[in-house]
């Protein structure tokens, strides 16, 4: 993967210390070389008085051989010192990404506000996806308008959240530059984050008041058991779905998705015994335990039915690419063959030589793809249909409109199966891979911004970044609470936890 341009920093500038002293170290070798080259015409010869040796010193003949290789090794040693202490002065007043502290820091400084903009970032957007999830089973009880509040808190919060990461992604790209401005920047993305967790907690009553208003606790539960029981149902066939995308398709095709049956399997695990408590709370009379028990199922509920999804999904997504990639072909060879117009009536939109260079890289790629395609071996169209964008696109003027839907078909692919990594594994995911998989819906979206290749590459980044997360955090579900759901913000977020 490539790294990110704040730690990429960083790591150089630890090898340019490591550069430095190795000079420094390499010009002290060859001065002390050279000294064992010129001493032994300094030493006395055999046989030779001493009174000689000084005699010739005094001369200057043999001293004066000295005098250049300590010369150069003071001055190897001296360079060394001061571009030594020149970097660590430009470090600390530098304003371009990089610092040793967290992701996005500028300096030590801002070690501490860069750790709360990301700690703010993780909690907003934890509370979020987990208001999100009880307001979906609030709506199979409600209807639309008794829910119009709560839809609309998390329609503003979502608002104020993406406005923070679109912040954090500028911030990681370097602007602004200046120090004082990061700073503000900052303090602009834990404010942001605020006010997301302010709108919901200002509802957050509301709906628990609405929830135990009409029916209570029981018929929630009715509301869960019934989404369990289905999702129990399309679990089991999912083995079935993998296995016919195994043998249709090549391994990397199925890898978002492996595991997760068995994932599911023990979210819903978690949820039946929580449901079972839930259910005894109710007939002990024993509602505010029960509801804690009722929104942890919920959760896990919620995550089974997206680990369930996934594997559909991939299934439907694989098929739909395999029909794209013949029409990709023909698509990507009119838009080569518009760049060769282009370059033979000399009206480029880049210099000539570098648009012959992006259609014979096209070319090849074109070549390759149609040799896996008559291979007659299991191959990944997603795959197939990334190459084909990738390359056709940067000369492409938009004559064939079908590499655009491929690199589209690609990029959604890729955001959701980042974002189903996110959602099913919530407090072990870190800021950075939450950043890069908002700018990467973002990029998504219709607009004129809209940079589908640019979006599949971030919300690559981002799965990365937060399956690394998890290995070094762990999963919450090694824990034996498991995970926390409920409409809200921090403030109401005590409330949702099952006693």
């Amino acid at each position: 993967m490539t790294p990110s341009v704040i730690r990429g920093p960083t790591r150089r500038g630890k090898g340019q210390i490591a550069a430095r002293i190795a000079q420094g170290v390499l010009g002290g070798g060859i001065a002390v070389l050279w000294l064992c080259l010129v001493l032994p015409r300094v030493a006395p010869r055999a046989g030779e008085p001493a009174a000689g040796a000084a005699a010739q010193d005094e001369g200057g003949t043999w001293t004066a051989d000295l005098v250049l290789p300590l010369v150069a090794a003071v001055s190897v040693i001296a360079l060394a010192a001061y571009g030594y202490v020149r970097r660590n002065r430009r470090a600390a007043t530098r304003t371009t990404p990089g610092g040793t502290g967290a992701v996005g820091s500028v300096g030590a400084p801002l070690t501490e506000p860069d750790t709360q903009a990301c700690a703010a970032l993780v909690e907003a957007d934890d509370c979020l996806r987990a208001s999100r999830v009880e307001l979906g089973f609030a709506r199979a009880r409600f209807d639309a308008s008794g829910l119009a509040p709560y839809e609309r808190a998390v329609g503003a919060a979502g608002t104020e959240l993406r406005a923070a990461f679109a912040i954090r992604q500028r911030y990681d790209g370097g602007v602004p530059e200046d120090q004082a401005a990061r700073r503000q920047a900052l303090a602009g993305i834990v404010g942001r984050c605020a006010e997301a967790g302010r709108r919901l907690d200002a509802e957050a009553p509301g709906l628990e008041r609405l929830r135990e208003a009409d029916g209570g606790t029981s018929e929630a539960l009715e509301v869960a058991e019934g989404r369990f029981r289905e999702l129990a149902g399309r679990t089991t066939g999912l083995e079935a779905v993998l296995g016919d995308m195994r043998e249709r398709y090549a391994p990397p095709a199925s890898a978002s998705v492996t595991g997760c049956p068995e994932q599911a399997k023990d979210r819903l695990v978690f949820a039946t015994t929580r449901l079972n408590e839930a259910r005894q709370s109710v007939d002990l009379g024993e509602p505010e335990r029960a509801a804690g028990q009722l929104r942890a199922a919920e959760g896990a509920i919620a995550q089974a039915a997206v680990l369930v999804a996934a594997v559909e999904r991939l299934g439907e997504e694989l098929a739909a690419a395999d029909r794209l990639v013949p029409a990709a072909l023909t698509g990507a060879e009119a838009e080569i063959a518009g760049a060769r117009e282009r370059v033979a009536a000399g009206v480029a939109e880049v210099p000539v030589g570098e648009l012959r260079a992006r259609i014979r890289h096209a070319d090849t790629v074109l070549g390759t793809v149609r040799e896996e395609l008559t291979a007659r071996r299991p191959y990944d169209p997603l795959d197939l249909l990334r190459r084909i964008a990738r390359a056709v696109l940067p000369l492409a003027d938009g004559r064939a409109g079908v590499v655009e839907a491929a690199a589209v078909l690609v990029a959604r692919h890729t955001t959701a199966a980042a974002d189903d990594f996110v959602a099913t594994h919530l407090g072990g995911v870190g800021a950075e891979a939450r950043t890069r998989l908002a700018e990467a819906v973002r990029l998504l979206a219709p607009g004129p911004e809209r940079d589908p290749r640019a979006a599949d590459e971030l919300a690559r980044q981002a799965r990365h970044l937060a399956e690394q997360d998890v290995r070094v955090q762990g999963s919450p579900y090694a824990e034996a609470a498991g995970p926390v759901t409920g409409f809200g913000g921090p403030r109401t977020r005590d409330r949702r936890a099952p006693a």
